[in-house]
């Protein structure tokens, strides 16, 4: 049994000042708040954890050799992160993280859009492929 004698803001971290009860002793504890991301359930019904690193090499493929800067990529993981941990879900779909990467490459880059939508929406024909495309022309014109 502890008592907090002070408690401070560290940062990332709270401090806390605390004496013991029984004895008397005074130390210090650090405490964060940890955040749980959620499990990905693949289409085969496979649980994984969520990884942002799995994300961001989905957003460098896609913006491969495109005029996208690497700061701009970061925000959009951000964004894409603060959204999985914002629905306070225990699972998603990676179906979900899927559209959610779809969103943030559609205002970064339209070819970046295009490839990762192909793969994604695993398109199989040219008419597929202009389906992906008409909005993106419709938007432009």
């Amino acid at each position: 049994s502890t008592r907090v004698l002070d408690s401070r803001d560290a940062g990332n971290s709270i401090r806390r000042r605390r004496v013991c009860d029984a004895c008397g002793r005074r130390f210090t504890t650090h405490e964060r708040v940890e955040f749980r991301m959620p499990q990905v359930v693949k289409k085969d019904g496979q649980r994984v954890p969520f990884s942002r690193e799995k994300v961001r090499s989905g957003f460098d493929l896609a913006c491969r050799k495109r005029p996208v800067t690497v700061v701009a990529i970061e925000a959009a993981v951000d964004r894409l992160v603060q959204r999985v941990q914002a629905l306070g879900e225990r699972e998603i779909a990676s179906r979900a993280v899927g559209r959610m990467v779809l969103d943030e490459l559609r205002d970064l880059d339209n070819v970046a859009y295009l490839r990762f939508a192909s793969v994604y929406q695993e398109t199989a024909s040219l008419e597929d492929f202009m389906k992906l495309l008409k909005p993106l022309i419709g938007e432009e014109t």
